[in-house]
């Protein structure tokens, strides 16, 4: 199996009074997890503390982390406990009037017998690195994105677009549980993966991303460089992030 190693940070940021991002990070480097929480109050941090809670444990519960399996089992796990968690916060949502309407997004990076598993619901994002190309992973579930494919906008147009921010899949609604889209990777030597909230792309492009996990090789100092470039950029929400890298 691939050698791993990491490194993260959770910050509040310069702008927000609570921190609604969450991460987990498996200290045997089994998955990691990035959910980004929404709604008042506290209910985002509950949201998302909620999702990160029933996807480690059910991802305990359900997978063989050392044997080989087939992809599409290993996606059906990940979904399930994902759409788990999605069923909770919905339910949490119901009861509960000071959680009314909250929601969380989530990316993913399941590590199982040598093999990458890398998903989202919403728009956290996953990155890899590789020989000196970013490319992004996952894909959002935005209102521009939707936009996007369907060619009504450009790239361009995107990147200061007024529904760039507006999701239309998240973990709190009944689409929450539609799949996560996982993508099945052999991980190379020299990888570099990473898994972000928006408030890393709020305030630092694609290519700042590649020029920063490129630079370092620690992956810790490589996530307290993007976090801290995010809040130089003008970030305004929490920022989190997590940096995965393959050894030889």
């Amino acid at each position: 199996m691939a050698e791993f190693t990491w490194g993260h940070v959770c910050v509040t940021g310069n702008f927000r009074e609570n921190n609604e991002d969450n991460c987990s990070v498996d200290p045997d480097g089994r998955f990691f997890l990035v959910c980004d929480g929404m709604g008042g109050q506290s209910a985002g941090e509950k949201a998302s503390g909620l999702a990160t809670e029933i996807v480690q444990k059910r991802l305990d519960q359900g997978l063989d982390f050392t044997t080989a399996a087939e992809a599409n089992e290993i996606v059906k796990v990940i979904d399930t406990a994902v759409g788990e968690a999605n069923a909770e916060i919905m339910a949490l949502g119901e009861i509960d009037p000071e959680c009314h309407q909250m929601g969380t997004t989530i990316v993913y990076l399941v590590h199982v017998a040598g093999r990458v598993f890398i998903g989202n619901v919403g728009d956290s994002r996953g990155y890899l690195l590789r020989e000196g190309k970013l490319s992004q992973i996952t894909k959002d579930h935005s209102l521009t994105q939707a936009l996007l494919d369907a060619g009504t906008i450009s790239e361009e147009d995107a990147k200061t677009h007024r529904y760039r921010n507006v999701l239309y899949r998240y973990l709190g609604t009944k689409d929450g549980s539609a799949g996560t889209e996982a993508k099945s990777l052999d991980p190379r030597a020299g990888d570099r993966f990473l898994l972000c909230s928006d408030g890393v792309t709020d305030g630092i492009d694609d290519a700042t991303i590649g020029e920063l996990l490129g630079e370092h090789d620690d992956p810790q100092q490589a996530a307290d460089a993007i976090v801290q470039a995010a809040l130089d950029g003008g970030s305004k929400d929490n920022v989190t992030c997590v940096v995965v890298h393959t050894g030889s």
